[in-house]
């Protein structure tokens, strides 16, 4: 493991032994303070609310992620737990990827704590030197109870008086490093982070249980579904589509990644659809000149936006309806999703072209990202889009700085196992090192969608697989599955079975199981000894050793391979029992 691995393990290891603050129970000026938003709000923000004050009020330090659609209310419940906190007299950090949504949840805060003695902060490029100095002065001196603000608010010289609750907006916008640091400031504060679309990383540690998990399912009342296409990019569709949402008197989204040709689009733009006004927006202008033009958008004195991805988070303009995103196979699944999630946000139907340049050939994952968008266009979508992309492009390294990797890789126990390795030796608990075996074998072991339909469900199974380790929870595990789930398939079975053998070789430190062209390699931790050839040699017809660098087994022609090999596991084990 490297050293970010290290710290990480040891921040979740201490988070695991420390106690946190306990915050009070909700006081009838919480209840005040919730009675006074101006919606009527939905099961799931009540529920998640509820489970978010909840956690607080545990001794434990809580670790939450609340995953909801984009518009289905979540800030709403995070100033809730925020207001909890501040009652308490703690100060809260909301952690944003862009100026613009700080600006935004800035001025939703300052709204929303108007008839409450709740001081808010901010801190972001926006803002002029001066004022930020003001701000982390303030901050300093525990005046300033709630700072919204970019990674800025990571310097090293912002300082908290008592901070107490970390919320982060779009977990996926950081790097490692950036979230790390904030938890490190303080490893036993409450932290809870807000996604529609929570990475593969985020979302495998909520379900394998490093973090609670609370879901907001349900939209509020009057919203569509954003109308979907996928196509091939033509100026007659683009002109079509502007047009069609300007007459109806709302306003359009362009999309085009490609900075340094922004303004050649631009022109391009106006020759094509001269009967209405465009502004164009990037991370690269200043920011007087950002903040001019996003202002503008928002205040509805010009019609297009032709703008990067700047947009995908933050911009949160009710009568913008109508978005066309060029060479939409470059970018990816919850970037398109964080996107399409920009419009719609109103009472009117909404429309999103995902186009593509023509004779430019799509990779198969970026297809299936397309159809994946494509497909899930209802509401609540983002959580699903996550699963996905989770069996698109697998967890990834839940350890290291890489996003992405193959789920048959990692193995969704492994970081439950440093977990309990490093609490147990910060609580002077001995562990025996075990070896993490890879299991490499060409049979096809996953849980089909035929078989269970529900992501949360699917996911679920897949932990609970992950984490046999005896020929009892292997059966129990089937009768389950057989009782709630009727016969188990194939695959679901090879999964099974995979899961039991690495286990098995793991406690006999077997480093590997691999196959390639028919041929199965057993690599062991220590040299081969005369017993165990001779008594493989007993069992296999077609076997041989190659002791050069490791010592290697190499089994061939398997008629059941699976039964094969477990074999072999009891041979190795038993020898290595005699030796003992």
């Amino acid at each position: 493991i490297d050293d970010m691995a290290d710290d990480l393990i040891k921040l979740y290891a201490a988070r695991e032994s420390k106690s946190g603050f306990k915050f009070s129970k909700d006081s009838s000026f919480q209840r005040e303070f919730e009675d006074a938003f101006i919606y009527e709000e939905t099961d799931g923000q009540l529920l998640s609310s509820e489970e978010i004050k909840k956690d607080m009020e545990e001794a434990h330090p809580m670790d939450r992620l609340l995953c909801a659609d984009v518009g289905y209310g979540k800030t709403e419940v995070a100033l809730r737990a925020a207001f909890k906190a501040i009652l308490d007299g703690k100060q809260v950090a909301f952690l944003v990827p862009t100026t613009i949504l700080a600006q935004q949840h800035y001025n939703i805060m300052v709204e929303r704590f108007k008839d409450f003695p709740v001081e808010v902060g901010i801190l972001s490029r926006f803002r002029t030197k001066k004022e930020q100095k003001e701000t982390i002065e303030k901050l300093k001196a525990g005046i300033v109870d709630i700072i919204v603000g970019t990674h800025r608010l990571l310097s090293k010289d912002v300082v908290f008086k008592d901070l107490g609750l970390l919320i982060i907006d779009e977990e996926q916008r950081f790097g490692v490093r950036h979230k790390e640091k904030l938890k490190m400031l303080k490893e036993n504060i409450d932290t809870l982070t807000l996604s529609a679309t929570p990475i593969p990383r985020t979302l495998q540690m909520s379900m394998i249980g490093i973090r609670d998990m609370s879901v907001i399912e349900e939209p509020p009342e009057e919203r569509f579904p954003v109308k979907t296409y996928v196509l091939e990019y033509n100026p007659l569709m683009v002109r079509e589509a502007i047009l069609r949402e300007v007459e109806r008197g709302g306003q359009v989204y362009f999309v085009y990644n490609r900075v340094a040709n922004m303004e050649y689009k631009l022109q391009q733009l106006r020759e094509l659809v001269p009967e209405v006004s465009f502004v164009m927006a990037n991370g690269q202008m200043n920011e007087k000149d950002l903040e001019d033009t996003m202002l503008s958008f928002l205040r509805g004195d010009v019609d297009v936006l032709l703008c990067s991805t700047i947009i995908e988070t933050g911009m949160d303009v009710q009568n913008a309806n109508t978005m066309i995103i060029t060479d939409s196979n470059r970018l990816g699944l919850s970037q398109l999703y964080q996107l399409r999630g920009r419009i719609g946000r109103s009472s009117r139907v909404a429309y999103a072209y995902f186009t593509y340049e023509k004779d430019v050939s799509i990779s198969e994952i970026a297809q299936k990202r397309l159809k994946t968008i494509k497909e899930f266009t209802e509401f609540g979508s983002g959580f699903k889009i996550a699963l996905r992309d989770l069996e698109i492009r697998g967890s990834g390294s839940i350890l290291g700085s890489k996003q992405h990797g193959h789920i048959d890789n990692i193995g969704y126990d492994l970081y439950m196992k440093y977990l309990t390795q490093s609490v147990n030796k910060l609580k002077g608990i001995e562990t025996r090192e075990t070896i993490e075996t890879v299991i490499d074998l060409k049979i096809d072991s996953y849980i089909p969608k035929t078989y269970i339909e529900d992501e949360r469900l699917r996911l679920e199974i897949y932990k609970k697989i992950s984490v046999l380790e005896s020929e009892k929870e292997y059966s129990d595990l089937i009768d389950e599955l057989i009782d709630r789930f009727s016969d188990l398939p194939k695959e679901v079975v090879n999964l099974m079975d995979i899961s039991l053998l690495r286990y098995k070789a793991s406690k006999i430190n077997v480093i590997s199981i691999i196959e390639k062209d028919g041929k199965y390699t057993i690599k062991l931790n220590e040299e081969i000894g005369l017993n165990l050839i001779k008594e493989m040699g007993e069992n296999f017809k077609y076997i041989s050793y190659d002791l050069s660098e490791h010592s290697e087994i190499i089994l061939e022609k398997l008629k059941y391979p699976m039964e094969d090999l477990k074999k072999a596991l009891v041979i190795i084990s038993s020898q290595k029992n005699h030796n003992k």
